[in-house]
């Protein structure tokens, strides 16, 4: 505490100080020894300023004070204020030196009794926290495809309709199945148990919407219940919350896999908007027929390289490859045969041109003379030999044909066969054998009949 004090003394010596300096003396003394408060109070004459400030009065049954909220503070507040409304506020003691008013710079606004609230509200998140009911890991990943989706919530609630409105728009051809609950009061919280449960059993959505709109702490409150944020987590189903508007946080938020910061924004996540979708196959589209390109293509290349080998294997072309080798080695071998032929006829010639050079030419010509004559004689010795074994041939044929059977056949008699060997004897043959008799020009077949012995 800072005391003043005061004394009679000479003029020289007062400290003399104007209004300014008065009143920033006294809002020091106010903002440095008060400092930040709690205060709760009903608020009346409400101002709300084109700067975006708020002014207002708060007070009690006997006193008042004015008090300021700025604009950057009061962007916070869910609900603007209204004459009348009890309000708790936390704020810092000051002055407002231009005129001299005692007044209060408000920071945060709340209704009163959402403190004793909001206290609940911490405790409960703490000890869900604890058991693990907001872990990531336990969180489940909303399904790619969102063809049907379940909305829990006020049937004739603003929720719903802006739900609709967005899917209407973005995503038509998806399916809303509507499980109505109240979104406020003490019932709340076991008919959207109840619609958690019915929505679960019948299995007939994607995923599940739980939402409503704004407002104050004990509206929203509902969605704060234990018993619907242990239904939440056991939910088979995955779930999104979007409950009041982008500052206000419920336990539901926290427990559901997905938390949305308002109803339209929860379907803008749950829907997929139908020019993207459009794009989206037609790029799919693109990409298939690329694909099918790419594959058919590479299949040609595959059948073609698979061709060439079958046709590297194919008999055929072996034999032709064979005959590709024949005929090479065909050239080389004649290459080889004119190579080694001019080869000798070159050293023929060279043989030929040493003899030449080497052998007289008398030499030679007595030899020819006596090659002549050798070949006359020996001309003339072989015909006298032929001539002489043609005489001598001839008598021996005479002789021959004289001791010969034919010639005595050819003057009157005849050969008598049995199976071809000549008869000499009566004791060769038997009555009633066949025989043969040779004569000149055939042979006669008997049989013989009778034996007659000399």
């Amino acid at each position: 505490m800072i005391f003043f004090m005061f004394t009679n003394s000479p003029s020289t010596s007062r400290q003399i100080l104007t209004v300014t300096k008065l009143n920033r003396l006294a809002r020091t003394v106010l903002e440095g020894e008060i400092g930040l408060i709690w205060l709760s109070a009903e608020i009346s004459n409400f101002v709300a300023a084109a700067s975006g400030h708020w002014y207002f009065t708060l007070k009690d049954n006997k006193a008042q004070v004015r008090a300021a909220m700025f604009k950057g503070s009061n962007r916070n507040v869910r609900i603007r204020p209204k004459e009348g409304d009890k309000i708790l506020v936390r704020a810092s003691v000051g002055l407002y030196e231009a005129r001299g008013d005692y007044q209060l710079v408000v920071e945060h606004m709340e209704s009163d009794g959402e403190g004793a609230l909001k206290q609940a509200f911490e405790a409960l998140k703490f000890k869900l926290n604890n058991e693990g009911l907001f872990d990531t890991a336990n969180k489940r990943a909303l399904p790619e495809r969102i063809n049907r989706i379940g909305v829990i919530t006020s049937s004739s609630g603003a929720a719903l309709h802006d739900v609709l409105s967005v899917l209407k728009r973005r995503s038509p051809q998806t399916e809303i199945i509507v499980y109505p609950s109240m979104v406020q009061g003490e019932t709340a919280p076991l008919q959207l148990i109840n619609a958690l449960r019915t929505a679960n059993h019948r299995a007939e959505v994607d995923v599940l919407l739980l939402t409503r709109g704004g407002g104050s702490l004990e509206d929203l409150w509902c969605f704060n219940d234990e018993s619907l944020a242990r239904e939440v987590a056991a939910s088979a189903l995955p779930i999104v919350s979007a409950v009041g508007h982008e500052v206000d946080f419920t336990i539901s938020d926290f427990v559901a896999d997905v938390r949305a910061p308002t109803p339209s924004a929860a379907a803008e996540i749950l829907s997929q908007d139908s020019a993207a979708l459009y794009q989206t196959l037609s790029q799919q589209k693109q990409r298939l027929a690329r694909a099918i390109h790419q594959y058919l293509q590479t299949s040609k290349q595959q059948l073609v390289l698979k061709k060439q080998r079958l046709n590297a294997l194919h008999p055929q072309s072996r034999i032709q490859s064979q005959w590709q080798t024949l005929d090479r080695l065909q050239l080389r071998l004649a290459h080889k045969m004119q190579n080694d032929l001019a080869k000798a006829e070159k050293r023929l010639q060279g043989l030929d041109y040493r003899l030449n050079k080497q052998s007289p030419s008398a030499n030679v010509a007595r030899a020819k003379d006596k090659l002549n004559y050798a070949s006359t004689k020996l001309l003339s010795s072989m015909n006298t030999l032929i001539r002489s074994k043609k005489n001598e041939l001839g008598g021996k044929v005479s002789l021959l044909q004289s001791v010969s059977p034919l010639s005595t056949l050819a003057r009157g008699y005849s050969i008598t066969l049995s199976d071809k060997a000549a008869i000499n004897s009566v004791n060769k043959v038997n009555v009633g054998d066949e025989i043969k008799s040779r004569v000149t020009d055939g042979e006669i077949t008997s049989t013989v009949t009778h034996i007659q012995r000399q």
